[in-house]
């Protein structure tokens, strides 16, 4: 899609900057950080421009706790969940954080990254102690689709099987907060209006999966246009009033210009974050601190 609002370079800028073909000469990454040229997934990876990976956090997690449950919304399969706490912090009173995995991934996923790690620092820095649930959310992107529906399943069911656990009983769900990366940063401004007696304080998107239009949306979640209006969060960002909300995107993340549409369509504003990155580990990782660190702050 093109936005009249992004400048194009003629051809004798091109040749000035000394960009030749796709951009790999000299020049060639300026060509890209102003999006003069096309192909700018591609030829942020191959110019080195997405930055450094982030790292896991050398130091000791907390405890990780796991089990199961069934629920009509997500027919024929167990769902599983995880519970991560910081080092030396029992569940009691503690805030919960509700993460949402990518496409492809499932309740494992967030713990793979490092995230109990991340959270151990996150405290050992001064952020607020939080809980952090994880879920199987399968691939229909959190809403009605293809006979099942994580939306459903995270709304009714997630928190009262966690609590169900005797050990999780005294958790505290009046201060919630959400993250998600991909189909999960998606999730979580699908469903962070609807979520919990209380509403959910913070949100924190990382490369969210999102589509201004209907005809591109990922078919995995969206089969028809009247479904993705069903589910679009486009158009919808009032519902999110009240909430605070972060919303970080790489430079070179094939979602960037329908994020920065969805971001500008906010009547009050929100904080977003575009910096040096791709749709990936490495730079979900890198952000990942200060996502912590904001919804720690949002559960004070």
């Amino acid at each position: 899609m093109t936005d009249p609002r992004r400048p194009r370079l003629s051809r004798r800028g091109l040749l000035i900057g000394g960009v030749v073909g796709t951009g790999a000469a000299v020049g060639g990454g300026y060509a890209v950080e102003q999006d003069w040229l096309p192909g700018r997934v591609w030829a942020y990876e191959h110019l080195g421009l997405n930055g450094p990976d982030g790292e896991v956090p050398d130091i000791v997690p907390g405890s990780i706790s796991t089990g199961g449950f069934t629920t009509p919304h997500m027919p024929g399969r167990e769902v599983g969940w995880a519970v991560v706490l910081p080092p030396d912090v029992g569940p009691r009173g503690l805030p919960v954080v509700i993460a949402l995995h990518p496409l492809g991934a499932d309740h494992t996923w967030a713990i793979d990254v490092g995230i109990d790690r991340f959270l151990a620092a996150a405290v050992a820095d001064g952020v607020t102690p939080f809980a952090i649930v994880t879920v199987d959310g399968g691939t229909g992107y959190f809403h009605p689709h293809d006979g099942e529906d994580a939306g459903a399943m995270v709304h009714d069911d997630l928190l009262q099987a966690v609590t169900a656990d005797p050990t999780f009983a005294d958790l505290d769900l009046t201060r919630l907060g959400m993250i998600g990366w991909s189909m999960g940063g998606y999730g979580v401004l699908h469903l962070a209006p609807s979520i919990g007696t209380e509403g959910v304080r913070a949100v924190a998107a990382a490369s969210p999966a999102v589509w201004s239009d209907p005809n591109e949306a990922s078919s995995s979640g969206f089969a028809s246009t009247e479904e993705y209006d069903d589910y679009t969060v486009f158009g919808h960002q009032e519902s999110l009033v009240g909430t605070d909300i972060r919303i970080d995107c790489g430079k070179g993340d094939p979602f960037l210009h329908d994020v920065e549409d969805y971001v500008a369509g906010f009547a009050v504003p929100v904080e977003a974050v575009y910096a040096p990155g791709g749709h990936d580990r490495g730079y979900w990782r890198r952000i990942l601190p200060d996502q912590l660190a904001f919804l720690g702050h949002a559960l004070t």
